[in-house]
C-alpha cells in the first residue's frame, strides 16, 4: 500500500506564494488536483516519474510549478501569484491509469487546505 503524506498548506494573501509537498512511499507519476467548496475535484498538475515531463490546467499555468526529488520520492507543488480562486484542498495522487489528468489515480492523499485572502 502506498502511503501518501502532504504539507504545505496554510492561509496566504492573494499574490503570495506557497510550495506543498507531497512524499510517497514508492516512484510513481504523481498528480495534484483541488476540490473547492461545492465543486467538483480538478486535476492541477502532473509530473511523471522521472520528473521529465509535467503538465498544467490552464487555470495554473505559468503561475504553479510541479518538481520532485527522487532520493527523497517526494513532489513539490511550487505556487506563486495565487488567487482566491485558488483556495481549495489540495490532494496528491500517485499512480495514474492512462491520462494523468484524469482522476483515475491509483492511491490519494488526504489533502491540504490552501485559503487565499483578497
Amino acid at each position: 500500500q502506498v502511503q501518501l503524506v502532504e504539507s504545505g498548506g496554510g492561509t496566504v494573501q492573494a499574490g503570495g506564494s506557497l510550495r506543498l509537498s507531497c512524499a510517497a512511499s514508492g516512484r510513481y507519476g504523481m498528480g495534484w488536483f483541488r476540490q473547492a467548496p461545492g465543486k467538483e475535484r480538478e486535476f492541477v498538475a502532473y509530473i511523471n516519474w522521472s520528473g521529465e515531463s509535467t503538465g498544467y490546467a490552464d487555470s495554473v499555468k505559468g503561475r504553479f510549478t510541479l518538481s520532485r526529488d527522487n532520493a527523497k520520492n517526494t513532489v513539490y507543488l511550487q505556487m506563486n501569484s495565487l488567487k482566491p480562486e485558488d483556495t481549495a484542498r489540495y490532494y496528491c495522487a500517485a499512480g495514474w491509469a492512462t491520462n494523468p489528468m484524469n482522476d483515475e489515480y491509483r492511491y490519494w492523499g488526504q489533502g491540504t487546505q490552501v485559503t487565499v485572502s483578497s
